[in-house]
């Protein structure tokens, strides 16, 4: 019953371990159905199952670029409108634009372009500055307090799905790799195949052996290449 375990796919090694555990469970069995053997091959494979199919990160990182892209595109919308109406000298408030588009300037105007930090932290202090007493009156007199007050969710929002992606990452980051979890599978299960090949000759073992050997026969089977029969013409 030889088999190279290190030769199977990730699926495999979970299926050829499941079907094993499930016949040395079976009840069929009675000589390894309480082997603490069988009990570390369980632990191993439960640890192994768990992580197997997970990614290497959270995956939240899709969300967090779609708040960036809502954050930025609020952005350049006060940006833009500020720039235009600061031109316009007939209108009476446009001091107010002048004023508030040099906010904007001394934060960078291609803020939404820098890294998620570096505009992170541009955009806080640029919030922090808009939400005076008297830049607060000036954007209420330009009609812009709702689209600033939307800059401001938008920017909240990246940050919450920010910190949850850095949470996520941090936890997969201290769970044991999966590359060691399936060293410590294939491991304990070369050895629980190894003592049911060494007991396969006594009354009691024979039959696990046979059951177990189709099992390790199907899975090296789904690691070989179809024939090709491709005909010639």
């Amino acid at each position: 019953m030889k088999i190279t375990l290190s030769k199977l796919s990730t699926k495999d090694l979970a299926t050829l371990s499941q079907r094993i555990i499930n016949s040395s469970e079976s009840g069929n069995f009675p000589v390894i159905s309480n082997h603490p053997l069988l009990t570390e091959f369980k632990t191993k494979y439960a640890d192994y199952d768990q992580v197997y199919t997970k990614q290497i990160y959270s995956g939240k990182g899709v969300n967090v670029a779609e708040a960036d892209k809502e954050r930025d595109h609020v952005f350049r919308i006060l940006k833009n409108y500020l720039n235009g109406y600061r031109k316009m000298t007939l209108l009476s408030n446009y001091q107010f634009a002048i004023d508030v588009f040099e906010i904007f300037k001394a934060y960078d105007l291609n803020l939404d372009k820098l890294s998620y930090s570096s505009q992170t932290a541009q955009m806080k202090k640029l919030i922090e500055e808009l939400e005076t007493s008297e830049n607060i009156q000036k954007l209420n007199a330009l009609l812009l307090l709702p689209s600033f007050n939307e800059m401001k969710s938008k920017h909240e929002a990246f940050e919450l799905i920010f910190a949850e992606q850095a949470g996520a990452n941090a936890d997969l980051r201290q769970m044991k790799s999966a590359s060691a979890i399936r060293r410590d599978l294939e491991k304990t299960l070369k050895s629980f195949l190894s003592l049911i090949t060494a007991m396969k000759d006594i009354p009691d073992w024979k039959l696990l052996y046979a059951d177990s050997n189709e099992l390790v026969k199907a899975a090296k089977n789904s690691t070989l290449k179809p024939e090709n029969n491709t005909q010639l013409p």
